[in-house]
């Protein structure tokens, strides 16, 4: 545990002005983010006496090491920068939403020539308009199954679209009228646009026009005594009026608004919004999180609010927010709606409901807030401890000092020595952290050696580990008589090993923000502080295999002078535990928490594997003679295997069929010819479910 005192800042050394500071910890990692209106007296209330902190801001600054910060010109520029930083670093002291699920969302796709209507998740395109999000997909398809008669949109897959197109067939919504069928000419693309962008008009809320003008048009048609077409308008009305009724009108037609609750204890704090448009309930979604700083719910607030706009724009952003709680400083609230403003480009209303129908929704949005923490905290509790159970079980069976907080995983994947790979996986309190995967190619040698790769894979691991620390200064003298970071010319580092490292734009170069020196960023491009690395050191090492692997391991790591991770291996067969210099191994009782984490931890290692494997073993066997023909790029490759079918007919053509196909001339024929002579057939694919044989269409060579 660290003393504040140690890494306190001089007087006089912080400025007083708006700005964002950043704690980090003894290995340089990120562990708080802050702005403040004023660095000087918020950062020095960090420095007070223990005893009168709040215990997760003790907790904070005594695991804490240094403090950094940057000045900025206003507060809007504070609040941009901690979102950045919070996103960069992902600090384990800032509250984190986690959200529940991933939403689905009606999406139009008008970046496309035919716009298409679909659902989507994840992260949002360039281009498409997104409605929503909603709570289950089924409802999304229920609406616009209802919608497609009135607006009969393509809904259709590029594929099927593109074959529709080659055989002048309409899929069946094309024969039963619920699309515009734009694959085979029955309407033009000017045409086909317009009734997208009428569909996004009738999703967005602007419903009682369009529905009126249906109204008239029935009614006209109806006095010209066309009384089908009076008919069909009827049952269009009807089915955008059911479409209609599966969101109550809960405000005011025409209204946009975000309403955001929270509910909270003294733990944990869940947030419910609910998407208001055209004053009609459009979606709903929720987040919980642990309230792992002291913070008020207007801070709560904030950081949902950075969490839901920080990545939008336009009318992505409403017109109104409406919130449970605002900053007490009227310039924090202020800074808030200016941001806010920017993201939609028009001003935005962020305040808090006093009377109406909308302090009541807000009421009824904080019942869900209610009772959504009330149903995590039910299926949590179990959870949490189990998770401690756990730990402590394996703590006791390995005869550890205190419980393995962070455990790595390896494993070893090959096919009969070819394309040999490793993964590492990390686990922090029991569950995963995928973000801080990795996985390696083995490089040491050639063949199959699990054994053997193991100790490379741990050794280059380790090898990052204390190179990391040698950078950052924490290499000691006791280090000393250990192997060097980057001794034999190895030094940890493969294009595979950093693959999942990201990067990102540095907030501020030394010097830009009128301070230098310990306790400002003047190494913010080497020491960027992301957790995504090597540098944090486990106190569980587990191997997937056993006694061998295990002391593999160990020697990879006694060759390091690494000897405070603990090491243990995990047999699949009988599922023994098999610690380093031991004859026996551990065993676990079946029904042990310990044991289930320890399966969890192998096996999630081997998945890692075992897909990166394939998926290098998958781009190796993709290879086609054509790659190794000089001259011969991607595009003329795809129009020899269009104009000729295959490889296998390719092959047997001759030079002069071959200048036939467009922009090949006979040099490059020849060269063409000569490269598939010199590469024997392969042995032709066989389907083992029908036993057919089947043709090679790509020129991939198979196993």
């Amino acid at each position: 545990m660290a003393d504040p005192s140690s890494y306190r800042p001089k007087p006089g050394q912080i400025p007083d002005s708006p700005g964002v500071y950043k704690f980090r910890d003894d290995h340089r990692r990120v562990i708080y983010v802050g702005k403040a209106k004023s660095l000087r007296p918020r950062l020095s209330s960090y420095f007070q006496d223990l005893a009168n902190l709040h215990p997760r801001t003790r907790t904070m600054v005594t695991t804490a090491a240094s403090v950094e910060w940057t000045v900025v010109s206003t507060e809007v520029e504070a609040l941009q920068l901690e979102y950045s930083w919070i996103k960069e670093y992902d600090p384990r002291f800032n509250v984190k939403y986690r959200d529940d699920k991933s939403y689905p969302y009606l999406a139009v796709t008008l970046n496309e020539e035919f716009p298409r209507v679909q659902v989507m998740r994840g992260a949002k395109k360039k281009g498409v308009r997104y409605f929503g999000p909603y709570g289950h997909a089924w409802a999304i398809r229920e609406t616009v199954d209802l919608m497609l008669r009135v607006f009969p949109v393509r809904t259709c897959s590029a594929g099927v679209f593109k074959n529709a197109e080659r055989t002048g067939r309409p899929c069946l919504l094309g024969y039963i009228g619920k699309c515009s069928a734009p694959c085979v000419g029955r309407v033009t693309p000017d045409e086909h646009r317009e009734l997208a962008e009428e569909f996004c008009d009738f999703m967005a809320g602007r419903t009682g026009a369009y529905i009126r003008r249906l109204e008239r048009r029935m009614t006209d048609a109806a006095e010209e005594m066309e009384y089908e077409r009076a008919g069909r308008l009827r049952d269009d009305i009807g089915a955008l009026r059911r479409a209609m009724e599966k969101s109550a009108v809960v405000l005011a037609d025409a209204t946009d608004a975000d309403l955001i609750a929270v509910a909270e204890d003294e733990l944990e704090a869940a947030v419910q919004i609910f998407h208001v448009r055209g004053g009609r309930v459009r979606g709903q979604r929720g987040w919980v999180t642990d309230k792992v700083e002291e913070v008020d719910t207007a801070g709560l607030v904030e950081d949902a609010l950075q969490q839901l706009y920080g990545e939008e724009s336009g009318d992505s952003v409403p017109k109104e927010v409406l919130v449970p709680a605002l900053p007490e400083d009227q310039v924090a609230t202020d800074a808030l709606s200016q941001w806010l403003s920017e993201r939609r480009g028009s001003q935005v209303s962020l305040r808090i409901p006093q009377r109406g129908d909308k302090k009541d929704l807000m009421a009824t949005v904080g019942r869900n807030a209610q009772q959504s923490l009330v149903l995590h905290k039910t299926k949590r509790a179990s959870d949490l401890t189990t998770r401690s159970r756990a730990l402590e079980e394996i703590a006791q069976a390995l005869g550890l000092d205190s419980v393995p907080l962070r455990i790595e995983c390896f494993d070893i994947s090959h096919l009969q020595g070819d394309d040999v790979v490793a993964s590492m996986v990390v686990f922090e309190d029991g569950l995963a952290r995928k973000s801080e995967y990795r996985r390696f190619q083995i490089k040491g040698f050639e063949g199959q050696d699990d054994v053997r790769s193991m100790h490379e894979v741990i050794g280059r691991r380790f090898k990052r580990y204390l190179a990391e620390k040698e950078r950052t200064g924490e290499w000691t003298e006791e280090n000393e008589g250990s192997t060097a970071p980057g001794e034999n010319g190895e030094n940890g580092q493969n294009a595979d090993d950093a693959a999942d490292d990201t990067t990102g734009q540095i907030p501020a170069a030394p010097g830009e923000n009128g301070h230098a020196g310990p306790f400002g960023p003047s190494s913010l491009k080497e020491d960027d502080g992301r957790p995504k690395r090597f540098a944090y050191p486990p106190q569980l090492v587990v191997v997937d295999g056993g006694q061998p692997q295990v002391a593999a391991a160990k020697r990879a790591m006694d060759e390091l002078g690494i000897d405070d991770v603990a090491v243990c291996g995990l047999a699949k067969r009988l599922e023994e535990v098999w610690l380093p210099d031991d004859d026996d191994p551990v065993v676990l009782p079946r029904s042990s928490e310990g044991l289930y984490l320890l399966q969890r931890v192998r096996d999630e290692a081997h998945r890692f594997a075992i897909t990166y494997q394939r998926a290098k073993r998958a781009k190796r066997i993709r290879t086609s003679p054509l790659d190794d023909v000089p001259g011969l790029g991607e595009t003329r490759k795809q129009a020899l295997i269009k104009h000729f079918g295959s490889v296998k007919k390719l092959r047997q053509a001759t030079i002069e069929q071959i200048c036939e196909v467009p922009g090949l001339g006979r040099k490059t024929a020849e060269s063409v010819a000569v490269a598939l002579a010199g590469t024997a057939p392969a042995a032709p694919a066989v389907n083992t479910a029908t036993g057919e044989i089947m043709e090679d269409d790509g020129g991939s060579t198979h196993d």
